[in-house]
C-alpha cells in the first residue's frame, strides 16, 4: 500500500528553550527567517506524503496560524507592491493538506502517535518530529518509505553517534540485512531509551524519523511508563519487534536537533552560510571570530 499520511508531533513543551517557549512553540523557532517545522513539512512533501496531521498542545496556535492563509497580510503586501513575499506567502498555505490535532497533556511520544490512529487508519504512516530537521539530498523519509516498501515493514533511521551522546537517544541494538539500498539496513532486536553512555549496548541511534505498519498502534497501547515516567517510542518499538520484523536504516544526510541549543545554533549557521542573502557576510564574520 503507497504511503500517503504523516503524522508530526509538535506538542512538546520545549523546556531546554525556556524562556522563549512560554509563548512560542520550539517548532517555531527561526531558522534565519523559516520556522523549523516548516522544513520538516517540506521534508515530507518531497517524500511524496500529501496528507499531514499535525499534533500540537496548548499553546501551539501559532503552529496552525504559520500554514494558514492570511489575507490580511497579503493585502497589506500587494498595496506596496511586494509580489516576491505574496508568493512566499503562499507556498507556506499551499504545501500539502495539513490537518491538525491536540494531545490533551504531554505523556511522550506514543501517546501522541496514538492519537492519529483514527486519521491513519488501517495504513502504513511516516512520523517526522517536529524538532528534527534533516538536510539530505534525497528526503530522509523518501530513504525510509523506500526501506519499508522493499520489506514491508516498519523502519525508523538511525546514525551512529559519540558513546558520551548516546544517553539523550534509544541505543539500537540490530543486525545488518541485506538490501538493494546505498547505506547500512539492520533488523531491530531491541532498544534501550537513554541509557548511560557506559552501559548502552550500542551507539547506533534511534533517530526522529519513523515508517509505521499500523500495527504500532496496538503496541502503543500496552506500552507503560518508561524513562522519566514517560511512555517511550523504544518501548512500544520493542512491543511490536515480537510480532514483525522492524528495520533501521542509516540515513543519509545532515541531521540538526532543534531540540538541543547547540543544534540549532549549528543550523542557523549552516542554512546561513548557503542563503544567497546573506552566506558572503556570514562568512566574512566567521572569519574574523578566528
Amino acid at each position: 500500500m503507497k504511503i500517503t499520511k504523516a503524522v508530526i508531533p509538535a506538542a512538546g513543551l520545549g523546556t531546554r528553550f525556556l524562556p522563549v517557549t512560554k509563548s512560542m512553540p520550539k517548532e517555531m523557532l527561526p531558522i534565519i527567517d523559516t520556522p523549523a517545522i516548516h522544513y520538516v513539512v517540506n521534508e515530507a512533501v518531497a517524500a511524496g506524503l500529501d496528507d499531514i496531521l499535525i499534533i500540537t498542545g496548548r499553546g501551539k496556535r501559532a503552529v496552525e496560524d504559520y500554514f494558514d492563509a492570511s489575507p490580511e497580510l497579503e493585502m497589506y503586501l500587494k498595496k506596496h507592491h511586494k509580489e516576491d513575499m505574496i508568493t512566499l506567502l503562499k507556498e507556506t498555505t499551499s504545501l500539502s493538506d495539513v490537518h491538525y490535532i491536540r494531545q490533551k497533556e504531554p505523556k511522550g511520544l506514543p501517546d501522541a502517535i496514538r492519537t492519529a490512529e483514527r486519521h491513519v487508519g488501517n495504513e502504513p504512516f511516516a512520523v517526522l518530529l517536529g524538532d528534527d530537521i534533516i538536510h539530505a539530498e534525497t528526503p530522509c523519509m523518501k530513504q525510509l518509505i523506500d526501506v519499508s516498501t522493499h520489506f514491508n515493514g516498519s523502519v525508523i533511521a538511525v546514525q551512529d553517534v559519540p558513546r558520551e551522546k548516546i544517553n539523550r537517544y534509544g541505543s539500537v541494538v540490530a543486525t545488518k540485512t541485506p538490501g538493494p539500498f546505498p547505506n547500512d539496513v539492520y533488523k531491530i532486536d531491541h532498544i534501550i531509551e537513554k541509557p548511560k553512555p557506559e552501559e548502552a549496548p550500542s551507539t547506533l541511534a534511534a533517530i526522529g524519523r519513523y515508517v509505521f505498519t499500523p500495527e504500532i498502534f496496538d503496541s502503543i497501547k500496552h506500552t507503560t511508563p518508561g524513562v522519566n515516567n514517560e511512555l517511550q517510542i523504544a518501548d512500544s518499538i520493542n512491543i511490536l519487534t515480537q510480532t514483525q520484523s522492524v528495520y533501521a536504516y542509516a540515513f543519509s544526510g545532515r541531521r540538526y536537533d532543534i531540540g538541543d541549543k547547540l543544534g540549532y545554533i549549528q543550523a542557523i549557521i549552516d542554512f546561513a552560510l548557503h542563503n544567497d542573502e546573506v552566506k558572503e557576510d556570514v562568512a566574512r564574520y566567521l572569519q574574523t571570530l578566528r
